[in-house]
């Protein structure tokens, strides 16, 4: 995997992007697609045909990709890692099967699912549209297949509802992809198992909106369609995977993953797997991707993974008063303009030594 990292003038912030060429079966990276396809000779073969033939796709796993690290850096915002780094680091973290890599693959195969599904409903995609209407009602004659009656109410599947199975496959396709010598490892095991999980934090999650018809709001007939979840609330629920993660080691047979521990069930589809202790993440370290905690805001009050004592590792903080400039009293001016003054605010900030 080759990356190209932009430093930004905030020093913790930086923008990357990054190609797909080894250990990972789908770049977990900020993806942009010229770097994506840049090379397709070293792109597995569904990856390299998605290059070619349909790069309005590979523009939206794009963006999904982003989406994804984006919510990723809002959910570790508060921890030791937190899912913001340099090349040579994040690449670090991306090769070992730590819980904080299977998050990275799990929310990034969600974004991929989320934004391609969302483009199609969009219009934004020729390949696609809205979700194909269907019938949920038991079974009676053709013509009524599509619509039924629940506590007197009428309601019939309509609207545009989002084709997530269309995201779905070309996610996996996408993120999935084998290596073109690949071989059946742990770690492409693990890889593949987090993917699933992040693609059906989105697909399992489906919500029916509805909207009602009739005089004067009577609801007579409603019509429904299904979304996608926010994607804020997939963040969610992979973090509690993430807390969550089930160990596992590799099989005999290197076909299978055995969870580690005695009287430990087997972690299903959507639980996120790793097969090695995380860092701490307090100190630098090249070796295992760590920038450390010196210099990072913490919460002094606070007693879970934002507090002092747990972010700045028993090393200490300062506090430091900080004065900044922000829109104030601002005013609606018709038409059309809003006015606002500037205000000084004073703030205290919590710093790790």
């Amino acid at each position: 995997m080759w990356c190209q990292v932009t430093k930004l003038p905030d020093r913790r912030t930086h923008s990357f992007k990054c190609s797909a060429t080894s250990r990972a079966v789908g770049s977990p990276l900020v993806m942009d697609p010229n770097s994506i396809c840049r090379k397709t000779k070293r792109l597995a073969g569904k990856q390299a045909e998605l290059c070619q033939t349909q790069p309005e796709i590979v523009h939206e796993v794009a963006k999904g990709a982003k989406l994804g690290v984006r919510e990723c850096q809002y959910q570790f915002r508060f921890r030791r890692w937190n899912c913001t780094s340099q090349n040579k680091y994040f690449g670090k973290i991306l090769q070992q099967d730590i819980r904080e890599t299977a998050f990275v693959y799990a929310i990034t195969a969600a974004g991929v699912t989320h934004a391609v599904t969302q483009a199609c409903s969009m219009g934004e995609l020729l390949q696609c549209g809205c979700e194909a209407t269907r019938s949920r009602a038991p079974p009676r004659p053709a013509s009524f297949s599509t619509t039924t009656s629940v506590e007197g109410v009428k309601w019939e599947w309509g609207g545009c509802g989002d084709d997530v199975e269309f995201g779905y496959e070309k996610s996996k396709q996408f993120m999935d992809a084998k290596r073109k010598k690949g071989k059946s490892d742990i770690r492409t095991l693990i890889d593949l198992h987090n993917n699933e999980a992040g693609r059906l934090a989105v697909r399992n999650y489906m919500r029916t909106e509805c909207k009602c018809h009739g005089l004067s709001g009577s609801c007579t007939l409603r019509t429904c369609w299904k979304k996608m979840p926010h994607f804020r609330e997939v963040g969610d629920r992979l973090l509690e995977r993430f807390n969550g993660a089930s160990k596992v080691m590799g099989g005999n047979d290197g076909k299978t993953l055995i969870p580690v521990g005695q009287n430990i069930k087997p972690p299903d589809k959507q639980d996120l797997i790793y097969s090695a202790e995380s860092p701490d993440f307090c100190s630098p370290n090249r070796k295992t991707g760590s920038l450390g905690t010196r210099g990072r805001m913490c919460n002094s009050t606070a007693m879970d993974v934002s507090g002092c004592d747990l972010l700045c590792c028993e090393r200490g903080y300062r506090d430091e008063t900080v004065v900044f400039e922000e829109n104030c009293l601002c005013r609606f001016h018709w038409c059309c303009v809003v006015q606002c003054k500037k205000c000084s605010v004073r703030k205290e900030l919590s710093l790790c030594h």
